[in-house]
C-alpha cells in the first residue's frame, strides 16, 4: 500500500481512503503548470466514492482541466457494506456529469474491454480535454483483509463471479485464438514465478530502516 518510486512515475497508495484522489489532482495540477504533457491516472474503489476527498477532487480536476483519469474499481462491497447500502446512485459513472466531465462504465473483467475504454479515455485526456471518469465494474474475490470473515455476502456469489475470472477468460480467448499454447502459458507462469521469489529474497535481504529516521519528514527541525 505505502511503495512509492518518483523514477517509476508511480506515487505510493493510501491508507485513507479517497486519500489518493487529492493527491492525484495536486500531481496534474503540478504537470499542468509546468506545461508536461502527461497523464495522472488515479485509482480508488466504489468506497471512496462515497468521501468528501472524491467530490472535492472530481470539481477542481473539471474546473481547473487537469489532465487526470478516473479510474473507479467498483467491486460492489467497500471493505464489507454493499455498494446499494452507500450509494444512493449505484450507476458510479453517472456522477461524472455533475461535475461536466465524460463518464463511462466498462465491465472490469473483461482485460480487452478495459484496455480500449481505458486508451480512449486516457487519449480525451492527453488532447488537453481534462479529465475523465472510467467505472470498471468488477470483483473481489477474497477477504477485504485477513481479518475479514465475510458476513456480508454469499459464498455462492463469490463462486458465481470466479466463473468470469478476467486472467483466466483472457488466457482462454487467447488458447482459443491460437495466440499462447499451453507451453507458453507454463512459460510465462515461471517466468513470474522466479520474478516474485527474486523480489522477495531482495526485501528480506534488505537492511531496517535507521531508529533516527523514525521521525524524519514528520517533525520540523527547529
Amino acid at each position: 500500500m505505502h511503495l512509492f518510486d518518483a523514477a517509476l512515475r508511480f506515487y505510493g497508495g493510501s491508507a485513507i481512503v479517497g486519500g489518493g484522489l487529492p493527491l492525484a489532482v495536486g500531481l496534474a495540477l503540478a504537470d499542468k503548470l509546468q506545461h508536461k504533457a502527461r497523464v495522472t491516472a488515479c485509482f480508488f474503489g466504489d468506497g471512496a466514492v462515497a468521501e468528501g476527498e472524491f467530490h472535492e477532487a472530481m470539481n477542481l480536476a473539471s474546473l481547473w482541466k487537469l489532465p487526470v483519469l478516473f479510474l473507479c474499481e467498483n467491486n460492489l462491497y467497500a471493505m464489507g457494506t454493499r455498494i446499494e447500502r452507500a450509494q444512493a446512485q449505484t450507476d458510479l459513472a453517472r456522477k461524472a456529469s455533475a461535475y461536466a466531465m465524460p463518464g463511462e462504465t466498462v465491465d472490469g473483467m473483461d482485460v480487452e474491454a478495459v484496455e480500449a475504454v481505458v486508451r480512449r479515455a486516457a487519449e480525451y485526456v492527453r488532447r488537453g480535454e481534462g479529465p475523465t471518469f472510467v467505472e470498471c465494474r468488477t470483483y473481489r474475490f477474497r477477504a477485504h483483509s485477513m481479518f475479514d470473515a465475510e458476513l456480508y455476502r454469499d459464498k455462492r456469489e463469490v463462486e458465481e463471479w470466479k466463473t468470469r475470472d478476467p486472467i483466466a477468460t483472457f488466457v482462454g480467448r487467447l488458447q482459443q485464438a491460437g495466440q499462447l499454447t499451453d507451453a507458453d502459458r507454463a512459460g510465462l507462469e515461471r517466468a513470474v514465478e522466479r520474478e516474485i521469489d527474486e523480489a522477495v529474497r531482495f526485501a528480506e535481504a534488505g537492511t531496517w530502516e535507521p531508529v533516527e529516521d523514525l521521525t524524519r519528514d514528520v517533525y520540523t527541525p527547529r
